[in-house]
């Protein structure tokens, strides 16, 4: 487990790397120890999340089909989006060769770990507005969070272009395959688990 002092170094080098400061990937910790460490940014996203599933839950336990109870529909989601965080890291590490990122296999997924932290803590504005938001704002409380979903694509893809240092177009093609993959496993996840798409 890396200490408080590594975690804001590397919460740190994500955000720089978001930023557009390349030099930023020397400070994550990029030996197997740390590619395994960066894991750990799974627990430091996990309060920020949890926000993002007591929303969703609340707002699915509200559909007239819904006979779940909120606390299932959150650890449904729970396992949903944490799947959605590890399995395509597992199927990149199958195509990291073929595409021509073997290299920089742990720079990108060390990188991408604690940037997804980052980003979790990011979108806590908006994942709050939303949980407390009276109904009459619910529109508002929408376009802020789609403001907050654009600037998270943004921010992950300059984090991907970074960690990959391999030029804008490669970057893209991994950034669309990550994000994609994800939004496969997120989807069914919840087909298994039976939890509808709001």
């Amino acid at each position: 487990m890396p200490s408080a002092d590594d975690i804001q170094q590397f919460l740190s080098a994500a955000f720089r790397l978001m930023i557009g400061r390349k030099d930023a990937i020397r400070q994550f910790d990029l030996s197997a120890d740390g590619f395994w460490n960066s894991f750990f940014a799974i627990v430091v996203a996990l309060p920020a999340l949890a926000v993002i599933w007591v929303t969703a839950a609340n707002d699915l336990s509200q559909l007239p089909e819904m006979t779940a109870s909120r606390l299932s529909l959150f650890l449904r989601l729970a396992v949903a989006d944490l799947g959605a965080w590890v399995l395509p890291i597992g199927g990149m590490a199958l195509a990291a060769r073929p595409i021509g990122i073997a290299d920089r296999f742990v720079h990108y997924v060390v990188a991408s770990n604690w940037g997804t932290a980052v980003i979790a803590w990011l979108m806590l504005p908006a994942s709050l507005l939303n949980m407390l938001a009276p109904a009459a704002w619910r529109e508002i409380a929408s376009a802020v969070s789609l403001g907050f979903f654009a600037l998270s694509l943004v921010l992950g893809w300059r984090l991907t272009n970074g960690a990959l240092g391999k030029g804008p177009a490669l970057a893209s093609a991994v950034f669309v395959g990550m994000f994609a993959a994800s939004l496969v496993v997120v989807l069914l996840f919840q087909y298994l688990l039976g939890v509808p798409t709001l």
